[in-house]
């Protein structure tokens, strides 16, 4: 029986940061796991999760069709060489391209999309070409995965997927067990916000950097953190002089990044995310495991998350002045009610965003590829075991 598992996304750090309790889950189920992505430092730290690393160069950024194709045919070489039992697509181009070629090979994809991406938000010319390559490449899929129910319905009304296969999924969903609450480390002055991200435009640093000035003027003692890498080949990303100059400013502390975000957490009255658009931003996620009050954007995957006035509270998108509001609400908040709306958020991802419910659906799915596989080799056997009659 075939248990190969080709996993595909563009990073090796996605796959070490948010999907490293599936590929073990997969492992335990006697799954034979390759992850194909671009080489980085996170490459070698996989084989501990029970999994091999193919390297697959990718641009992931870039919009040339010959690196595209390029990208397709080495896609096509290594399924057609590894013939896995499913092929499982993450993020845009492993999403397209790997699917198509797995999808001409006869082997069965099961895609994730997160979030639309800077295609859909930016470029009218880009979403147009990224809808068509996503009618395209997910036509044949056995299961496509969405984030949010906004996505989906996106997607389904477009005619980008069919309905049939369109399901949902708790985001990335979160361990539990790591994240946790913590004790709030003391701290002297006012308010300390902290926002998570990879330092991109469309997860709304500019705004928190605008509302974190307007806020000083009304709280001079609070604090403003940012944790997360700046990208410098993602053409969305703020580049590094221009977060130094808010550093040397006294307006952000850039903590740089990091691969464990508790201790920063723990660090933090609240944790802010004011984005453009999510699929479900894990960050949100671990905030809410570990019991902090929350304030986001209220727009697609974020208000899954949060729940305004309850686990924390909603600002309009791209309005530094509407999320400047939000977090003085949040500052003037008695400690009492802060350390409410955290318990109240860790009982919300306990419910619906646990990592065990996204593993469950994950390996539903693929049983299902793996008995209609052997449904059809029975027959098959069958038919030529089967004597021959006369007429």
């Amino acid at each position: 029986m075939n248990k190969k598992i080709v996993m595909s996304v563009n990073t090796a750090w996605n796959i070490y940061n948010f999907r490293s309790g599936l590929v073990k889950a997969l492992s335990r189920h006697g799954y034979d796991v390759m992850v194909m992505a671009r080489e980085d430092e996170y490459a070698a730290r996989l084989a501990a999760l029970g999994c091999r690393f193919k390297l697959l160069p990718m641009d992931n950024n870039g919009t040339s069709p010959v690196r595209d194709f390029a990208l397709l045919v080495k896609y096509w070489r290594v399924l057609q060489s590894v013939r896995p039992l499913v092929y499982l697509g993450y993020t845009i181009k492993p999403n397209v391209y790997g699917s198509i070629a797995a999808a001409g090979l006869g082997i069965p994809v099961i895609n994730n999309i997160a979030g639309l991406g800077t295609a859909f938000l930016n470029s009218p010319v880009l979403s147009c070409l990224a809808r068509r390559l996503y009618q395209v490449s997910l036509r044949r899929s056995a299961r496509v995965f969405f984030q949010n129910p906004d996505d989906r319905k996106l997607f389904v009304e477009a005619g980008l997927t069919r309905s049939a296969v369109a399901d949902l999924l708790p985001g990335s969903g979160i361990d539990l067990q790591h994240f946790h609450p913590l004790p709030q480390a003391p701290g002297e002055g006012g308010p300390r916000f902290l926002l998570v991200a990879r330092v991109l435009r469309d997860k709304g640093i500019e705004e928190y950097a605008a509302a974190a000035e307007a806020v000083r003027r009304v709280l001079p003692s609070s604090r403003f953190g940012l944790l997360g890498a700046v990208d410098p080949d993602n053409p969305n990303s703020i580049p590094l002089r221009r977060v130094q100059a808010w550093h040397d400013a006294g307006l952000i502390q850039y903590l740089g990044k990091t691969d464990d975000v508790r201790p920063y957490m723990a660090n933090a009255d609240c944790i802010v995310l004011p984005s453009y658009r999510e699929g479900v931003p894990h960050s949100l996620l671990e905030a809410a495991a570990m019991a902090r009050p929350i304030i986001a954007t209220d727009v697609a995957g974020c208000r899954e998350v949060v729940e305004h006035g309850r686990n924390g509270l909603l600002c309009k998108v791209r309005s530094a002045a509407d999320l400047a509001q939000q977090m003085i609400a949040m500052a003037n908040l008695a400690p009492a009610r802060r350390a409410e709306m955290g318990m109240l958020g860790r009982h919300k991802v306990a419910s619906q965003f646990d990592e065990r419910i996204v593993i469950g659906k994950y390996l539903n799915a693929i049983m299902q590829i793996e008995a209609a596989g052997k449904n059809l080799q029975d027959r098959n056997e069958s038919r030529l075991l089967a004597p021959e009659t006369t007429p």
